[in-house]
């Protein structure tokens, strides 16, 4: 294993963290992806840092990058390139490709979901084989990673075989508000700073991606095939396919921490292979029960004990401070609103809540709260 270029792709998703607060996760499920050389798919709301993201990864890899923002009337000829006119003229259809997809390392595509059928077949093989293929021309793509972003989940059936290809899906949200001023903050530098001072390279990870396949699966692997099973028992349709190429990522989770074996906690991806958003919470918790096994926190990828979920009983406990600072008569107007943000908040986290009970048991107080809030309005 080739330590030294895990470290520069692990300076580089430092380097992002560092600047998009709040987005750790995004940013190493990106890294993930990138030395498993598969595909991200970014929902969210406009605003909330999708595209930021995607480009300041984009401009510490030395390669070349395509962006396109689809449309429902988008060609293809606006993706693959023209035809060549020379060789049209000569009888040949062949495609001018220069500066288009078929010869990025790195590919984003924004609103990825308003594809329309003239590209939809194109789009399929080049995210599942990295293939281009255009009439009699056929190549292989140099594609390192292809990350889509859109703030809706597919309706149309036909798009549903393009979601399908993003193995990786995560969920991009404006920050919790007690990290505003810290994102404020970030921001400003971000606009004033200079271009980024350390990258890697696409062959180094290329590198990476070729040292995959020396990571060993066997240990985990019984764990690994009793997990599909019980995310298929639960409604999730984890396909063969999906199965097969989710080890990839498993393997890049345990490479990134600078290991040639996976261990239980490395599976902590699988977090997020999600369908719908209502599955996001459900899959969690089965995904934890396996994590949760691994017993060496020092050797595990510092997402995997990170799950996203809220803990009920923090919420709970904050809560009950909010409560008190309302009922406090010398608190003024600038610290209600922080109140009343920070609340709905709360409300929208405790959806994340798979228990029940529990999420019961929060909702309480939060209604509690609201009614003072609306009384005193």
């Amino acid at each position: 294993m080739n330590e030294l270029l895990v470290d520069k792709l692990n300076d580089v998703l430092l380097q992002l963290k560092r600047t998009f607060i709040g987005k750790d996760d995004i940013i190493d499920l990106m890294g993930i992806c990138l030395a498993g050389r598969e595909n991200l798919f970014l929902l969210g709301p406009p605003g909330t840092a999708k595209s930021a993201m995607v480009r300041a990864l984009a401009a510490r890899l030395d390669g070349q990058t395509f962006e396109y923002l689809l449309t429902r009337f988008t060609e293809p000829n606006e993706l693959f390139g023209p035809f060549d006119i020379r060789k049209l003229r000569e009888g040949d259809l062949v495609t001018n490709t220069e500066g288009m997809l078929p010869e990025a390392s790195f590919i984003f595509l924004d609103e990825l979901l308003n594809a329309n059928s003239a590209i939809l077949n194109s789009l399929l093989m080049v995210l599942n084989e990295r293939i281009f293929r255009r009439g009699r021309e056929t190549r292989q793509l140099p594609a390192l990673m292809i990350v889509g972003a859109s703030n809706h989940l597919p309706e149309d059936e036909a798009l549903q075989a393009l979601y399908d290809r993003f193995l990786v899906r995560v969920k991009c949200d404006n920050v919790d508000p007690q990290q505003l001023s810290a994102v404020l903050q970030a921001g400003w530098t971000m606009e004033i700073a200079a271009t980024a001072t350390s990258g890697i390279s696409s062959d180094e990870i290329l590198q990476l991606q070729q040292q995959i396949g020396q990571v060993n699966l066997d240990d985990i692997r019984p764990a690994y095939l009793t997990l599909i099973q019980q995310l298929r028992n639960a409604g999730l349709q984890v396909s063969d396919r999906r199965a097969v190429k989710l080890q990839r990522l498993i393997a890049a989770s345990a490479l990134i921490c600078k290991r040639s074996t996976a261990r239980l906690s490395d599976m902590w991806v699988l977090r997020h292979i999600w369908d719908t958003e209502e599955q996001q919470p459900i899959i969690t918790a089965i995904v934890n029960e396996v994590v949760n096994k691994d017993t060496d926190p020092e050797k595990e990828h510092p997402r995997a004990k990170h799950s996203g979920l809220p803990d009920a009983d923090e919420i709970c406990k904050e809560l009950q401070q909010m409560t008190s600072q309302w009922d406090d008569t010398a608190v003024g107007p600038a610290e209600r609103a922080a109140i009343k943000d920070r609340l709905r908040y709360l409300n929208g986290r405790c959806e994340w809540i798979s228990n029940e009970t529990q999420r019961g048991f929060v909702m309480q107080p939060i209604d509690a709260l609201w009614k003072k809030i609306m009384q005193e309005s």
